[in-house]
């Protein structure tokens, strides 16, 4: 019975020391810049409690769940932190396209929310222009592509009709002009002679 309440004594206080002392949280501010080439930025890690001689790490990555690599203070990299550490600070100078990413601080094994930094590519007005005049030379281009199209299939349909009636009118055989006629013959295979049946020259008609 005594360890039982021994145990419990010490869950409490273990409860409390943790209450009176939470994990330690790492804010990253801002969390997005987007910037021209050749600007300085700053990036500020804040903890939520001083951390005495905390070990300070920056790290960059293309995106927010790739690999990181760690990066080094140098010329253009500086890290401003103090023995109290509690907000340190990122700075970076002349940014270059290649600095484009994403930018982690670590106090001792805990990590900081991130900061995505987009340099944006400068604009070049000549060739913005040059886009801009072959954009409007292949609309005008595929404008008569189109209009060649629909004017040849015009055409072929009209052809097509034109063949059709040709198919439907034909002009009658003169083989078959005398067709169903019967023709009399006398004395074998000779026709049958006409001249009697010649009226003479000025002789009136029967039916006048």
């Amino acid at each position: 019975m005594g360890w039982l309440l021994a145990g419990c004594c010490g869950l409490a206080l273990l409860n409390i020391s943790v209450a009176l002392n939470p994990a330690m949280r790492i804010t990253q501010r801002p969390r997005f810049y987007g910037v021209k080439p050749r600007r300085n930025v700053g990036i500020h890690c804040l903890s939520s409690k001083k951390v005495p001689h905390a070990r300070v790490q920056w790290y960059k990555a293309d995106k927010y769940d790739s690999r990181k690599k760690e990066i080094k203070a140098g010329e253009r990299f500086v890290f401003h932190s103090s023995n109290l550490t509690q907000n340190v600070l990122l700075f970076i100078h002349r940014l270059q396209i290649d600095d484009a990413g994403v930018y982690f601080c670590k106090l001792n094994d805990t990590w900081g929310a991130g900061t995505a930094v987009q340099v944006a590519k400068p604009l070049d007005l000549s060739q913005a222009l040059y886009r801009s005049k072959m954009k409007d030379a292949l609309i005008v281009l595929q404008g008569l592509v189109l209009v060649v199209f629909i004017a040849s299939l015009l055409l072929r349909k009209q052809h097509l009709q034109l063949e059709k009636r040709d198919i439907i009118y034909e002009e009658p055989e003169t083989d078959h002009i005398y067709e169903g006629l019967a023709i009399e013959t006398c004395g074998g295979d000779l026709y049958e002679d006409l001249c009697v049946y010649a009226q003479p020259e000025g002789a009136e008609a029967p039916w006048e």
